[in-house]
């Protein structure tokens, strides 16, 4: 074999399809994510913040040494994907959250709740304290004038 990248790749990124998705924000929406995790080749990743579904699924196009069989006339997308981006590389994946089976969603939203009910909590607080600092001071106004 030679020295070319290529020449190695198993074509990992002809395995699967990944597209965005929105952000989930409700209880509905975390158990949506579950039921795709239900299904087999499915998986979930956030990636600089923005949320993916990936299937796994084989190029119909990749020829059994892994080479393109429509390579002259890809399409964009493929044609668009540098060697540095390349999954056979190894390439470096910092995904903010990488999620496979049902559980791991179920898990995070659990979490992703409990501390939006402490954020939500938190704001209520400071919202009394300070109508009650507002309630102190306007007494003491009221007081200092007698």
């Amino acid at each position: 074999m030679g020295n070319v990248l290529c020449e190695h790749c198993t074509a990992e990124c002809c395995h699967y399809v990944a597209l965005p998705i929105d952000e989930p924000e409700t209880k509905r929406d975390f158990d949506d994510l579950r039921w795709y995790l239900m299904h087999e080749g499915m998986t979930l990743f956030v990636e600089e913040g923005d949320w993916y579904v990936q299937f796994r699924t084989r190029c119909r196009n990749l020829r059994t040494d892994f080479k393109c069989g429509v390579y002259e006339t890809r399409p964009a997308i493929c044609a668009e994907y540098k060697a540095k981006d390349c999954d056979y590389a190894g390439g470096d994946y910092s995904y903010d959250h990488l999620f496979t089976e049902p559980e791991q969603i179920v898990a995070f939203a659990k979490e992703h709740f409990a501390k939006e009910r402490t954020s939500n909590r938190k704001k209520k607080t400071k919202r009394k304290a300070t109508r009650k600092g507002r309630v102190v001071r306007e007494k003491t106004i009221q007081l200092g004038g007698v």
